[in-house]
């Protein structure tokens, strides 16, 4: 295959736990490749296990890009990734190598195929007074009222989803207008650098393999750390609990039961381990829901014993044959 027919870069998609940086970094023993991290946890420095970043190790393999950005203090938006992905796919490509861009966040996926909706910016103040509110109620009060001003925002999100319900009211707050009017003016955006035909989706057929892998995950976690990750994020001080980062699963059951307990007692660790393996369920069924409105997707079962062979089979086709020296 020639140079000028090799696409600029491949997406890797999938829910969490189906198996895609092992498949991407397969990839990169083939390929001259580099790796886009599609994650929006990952941006984030000081958050390591509960976030499964790739290891020192990993990333020596193959370059990373997109990870270990910002500050837990600091948010990172699909408009600020558009533009960083955008940029890293033009350097890679001028490097002679192709992009690999592998995760899980799928409104990155999206903000990339369909391009963004030109909708207000975030106004700190309203945000800080959404957060007041679903302090002294509840987000589930607050997803409530979301349904009498957008009930097509509301019936997609969970009563807890914090940060979509506190966007989803700060966009009505700010504009007069429901979030949901906003996203049903997207059009295909034509300088994305991503090509639908070119996303491969990892998608279970059974469930259950995903739910024990998400289990086995998150014991992993709690046993290398997670506790003391989150322990020490808040013994920072400059951190609190509605922060986005600070909602990121696993951090946000975490951080919940240390406010109960520290050092957590065998209730409070058996509960937490509970909560941070359904809210992982959770997360992977929005993310196969997701998946599911992508058409253009190719899709590997992650399940099936050949399920790494056939993302190389079809990498090889878009590709061309692995180089002798990657």
């Amino acid at each position: 295959m020639t140079t000028a027919a090799r696409p600029r870069c491949i997406a890797l998609a999938g829910p969490t736990a189906s198996g895609k940086s092992a498949a991407s970094l397969a990839l990169a023993r083939h390929w001259p490749v580099e790796i886009v991290s599609v994650d929006s946890a990952l941006v984030y420095r000081g958050m390591d296990i509960g976030t499964a970043k790739p290891t020192p190790a990993e990333q020596a393999q193959v370059p990373h890009h997109l990870i270990d950005l910002i500050e837990p203090t600091e948010a990172y938006s699909a408009a600020a990734f558009v533009r960083d992905a955008t940029r890293l796919v033009d350097q890679i490509a001028a490097r002679g190598r192709t992009a690999v861009l592998v995760g899980g966040t799928l409104l990155y996926f999206k903000a990339l195929l369909v391009g963004l909706d030109d909708m207000p910016t975030a106004d700190a103040s309203v945000r800080d007074a959404i957060e007041a509110r679903a302090r002294e109620q509840g987000w589930p009060a607050l997803h409530a009222e979301l349904a009498r001003v957008d009930p097509v925002s509301a019936a997609r999100l969970f009563p807890n989803d914090a940060q979509r319900i506190q966007r989803a009211l700060e966009v009505h707050a700010v504009s007069g207008r429901p979030l949901s009017a906003w996203q049903s003016g997207r059009t295909h955006n034509p300088h994305s650098p991503l090509l639908p035909q070119h996303l491969i989706s990892l998608e279970p057929q059974d469930r259950a393999w995903l739910h024990q892998r998400i289990a086995q995950r998150f014991d992993l976690m709690l046993a290398t750390g997670l506790i003391d990750e989150v322990r020490a994020l808040r013994a920072r001080g400059d951190l609190h609990a509605d922060l986005p980062s600070m909602r990121c699963v696993g951090y946000r059951q975490t951080w919940e039961a240390l406010d109960l307990a520290d050092p957590l007692d065998a209730a409070t660790l058996t509960d937490l381990r509970e909560r941070g393996i359904a809210a992982t369920r959770q997360l992977a069924k929005r993310q196969l829901t997701w998946l599911r409105s992508m058409p253009e997707r190719r899709q590997v079962a992650c399940d099936a014993p050949d399920a790494l062979a056939q993302v190389l089979s079809i990498a090889h086709e878009w590709l061309g044959p692995p180089p002798s020296h990657p």
